[in-house]
């Protein structure tokens, strides 16, 4: 007999990885730039090592929000900001530093960072200044032919302990979103043209204008000395079923002020079922098939699962899948449930982290999390 973990809604945090850690409370004194100091507590509650404690009281970036304006989809949102806190894992590990949002760059800075260059006519039209003309996207030449590169900064903040009770900032990690699709207005139609942008161009311009962010760092008084991480990260196109992801990341040590290589990164998320899945990974989609099939004869004439796998170094790293359900009451629920946890654990490899999720009209019915070279999923029926 199968021993699943049936989770109670209370318990859902259990799905995060390992058992949660508790500690005794402890409270620090944060110092800043200028030796203020600030008193904080780190949170005794750990959900894994998976994850960053944080400071309380919790402290929001004043960019928190741009993200939704800058980004074209729900996917690109939350792959963006989950991916820069992966990569950051490497080279500030969750047992060594904590998470804070970043607090350096503040709204009105990223907004105009967002901004296109201008020409000396366009400075005089507008009132500005030429130090206000910051903006690191090209000037607009009225042709159509200027893609906006960039579209969005977000900063990460990590602190360390520098002694008992005391914390400072130990790093910066710098995430920049680069447009794949340049959109403009045809004139005489009006219509909206799709024009891709190559990688090598993607490349060019992520570097180049890292350069610069970079650069503007270091002359901010409270980023000298701090080792800075930048990351590129690729935005899909606004009608993508599946994210962007980064391509490519950089580590600016205390004492550098440029950057001097890339490291390259090797992601990418692939739409089960899609021609480029098969194209790509063919043996991953035939274990998703035989899947979808089994599923979908449980509920005769009902097509409707899909997935989203992500790769790391072209491997299946984790496959999350959505089964939309005809919801008839909750015995059979759950009975579908047990049913699809048990085939999700003969059909994918051992290897594999799996998240599955069941909803009806009525909204999520149950979650399916199954981690890699585990034997039994942990399951939970939402009431």
């Amino acid at each position: 007999m199968k021993k699943w973990l049936v989770a109670t809604l209370c318990s859902v945090v259990l799905l995060g990885g390992c058992a949660p850690t508790f500690e005794k409370q402890e409270q620090v004194v944060e110092e800043d730039e200028n030796n203020q100091t600030v008193k904080a507590i780190i949170p005794s509650f750990q959900i894994s090592d998976h994850y960053y404690k944080t400071l309380l009281p919790y402290e929001s970036s004043a960019t928190r929000g741009l993200v939704v304006n800058n980004l074209h989809s729900r996917y690109d949102i939350d792959q963006f900001e989950a991916g820069l806190t992966r990569m950051a894992k490497e080279r500030f590990p969750t047992d060594k530093f904590l998470f804070k949002e970043g607090q350096t760059l503040d709204k009105k800075t990223v907004e105009s960072w967002l901004n296109r260059k201008f020409t000396s006519e366009q400075l005089k039209e507008r009132g500005l200044k030429e130090s206000q003309n910051v903006g690191l996207n090209p000037v607009d030449d009225g042709s159509n032919k200027s893609p906006i590169y960039l579209s969005h900064i977000i900063e990460h903040s990590y602190l360390q302990k520098t002694a008992e009770d005391k914390v400072q900032l130990g790093g910066v990690v710098i995430g920049l979103a680069l447009n794949s699709v340049h959109y403009y207005q045809n004139e005489s139609t009006g219509t909206t043209i799709e024009d891709p942008i190559s990688n090598d161009v993607i490349k060019q311009q992520g570097n180049q204008i890292a350069q610069e962010v970079v650069k503007r760092l270091r002359g901010k008084e409270e980023l000298q000395g701090v080792p800075i991480t930048v990351a590129l990260y690729k935005q899909a196109s606004s009608n993508s079923a599946t994210p962007g992801h980064f391509f490519a990341y950089t580590n600016i040590e205390g004492n550098e002020s440029s950057i001097a290589e890339w490291k390259a990164v090797n992601e990418q998320f692939y739409l089960f079922p899609s021609t480029e899945a098969e194209q790509a990974h063919s043996q991953d989609l035939k274990y998703f098939l035989n899947f979808k099939e089994k599923v979908e004869n449980y509920f005769p004439n009902y097509n409707g699962v899909v997935g989203k796998a992500f790769y790391q170094n072209g491997k299946i790293s984790t496959l999350n899948i959505d089964i939309p359900i005809q919801y008839h009451g909750k015995a059979e629920t759950i009975g579908f449930t047990q049913y699809v946890a048990d085939l999700a654990n003969k059909e994918f490899p051992k290897e594999l982290n799996l998240e599955l999720t069941i909803t009806s009209s009525n909204g999520p019915e149950a979650l399916i999390v199954k981690k890699a070279n585990k034997n039994d999923p942990m399951v939970h029926i939402y009431e």
